[in-house]
Formats: structure tokens, sequence, C-alpha cells
């Protein structure tokens, strides 16, 4: 059973021309998102991202918890049965550096973009994808800003 919560996660690598976000396009939907996924019984936000990271794109590394926190109205998601006092679904957010891992693919997606920050604010479908977006970037160029990775 899903638990009731959502995670986000965001790959990102610095190239020689500045940094670039992979952005995915959904095999169900014709829209771009970043790796999302539900939470599973007994698994914490950051475990569930870890596996969805690993099951959408291939990548284990560590994750970079982000202070973006969205929620998603109930309603998005086909018969879960989450109770009648539940109304919104948290997303919690998270980045990962790929550095120069190579992406695979899942079935969930039928495309990858990496591309620089406007170009992946104007293919995201979602303002909570955005938004968390805004967040990493902000946080990438800040000088001697430290990334700390959540385990």
């Amino acid at each position: 059973m899903r638990a009731p919560f959502q995670i986000l996660v965001i790959p990102f690598r610095r190239t020689a021309t500045g940094l670039e976000f992979a952005v995915l396009k959904r095999s169900d939907a014709d829209y771009w998102q970043f790796v999302a996924g539900g939470g599973e019984d007994g698994e914490t936000p950051i475990e569930a991202a870890q596996r969805e990271t690993q099951e959408e794109v291939g990548i284990t590394g560590d994750l970079i918890q982000l202070d973006s926190l969205s929620t998603v109205p109930k309603d998005c998601f086909a018969a879960e049965s989450w109770g009648q006092d539940v109304y919104v679904i948290p997303e919690h957010c998270f980045a990962v550096d790929t550095g120069d891992h190579v992406i695979a693919l899942s079935g969930e997606h039928t495309e990858l973009r990496w591309v620089p920050y406007e170009r992946a604010r104007s293919l995201l479908e979602w303002d909570s994808n955005r938004n968390a977006l805004w967040e990493l970037n902000e946080r990438l160029k800040a000088p001697n800003q430290a990334l700390e990775a959540t385990s």
C-alpha cells in the first residue's frame, strides 16, 4: 500500500557550460517532470526518493534534501484509499548530482533532456517542480554554498 506522501528528485550535473537539469517526459501523459513517485508503506521520504531514483533513472547516490515542500490533492491519484481525513498528499523534494553517470530511463518515461535552468522551467508541467528547481538552482549558484547529502 502507498504511504500518504510523494517524492520529487531533481537530477542535475555540472558541465563546462554550466548547470544542467534532467527533465523527463512521462510515457503515460504528454508532460515533462522530474523523478516522482509515491512512498510505500514503511518507507521514509528519503528511502522512497532513493528507490524511485534507482527505478526511474538508474542512479544510486547521495540525495540532497531541499526545503521545498508542496502538496497534491488526493484526487490526483487513482484509487488510493488513505481515508476520509486525508485531503492533500505532501511532496518532499530532493536533488541528486549525477556527475558523469549515465541515466537509464525506465518505462515510465519516453525521453530525457539535459537542459539549463530556464529551459527546464519552461518544459515542466507542475509548479511544485518549478519551485524545487528554483530552490536548487539558487543553492547551486550561491558562492561557498555547501549542499549536504542526506543518506
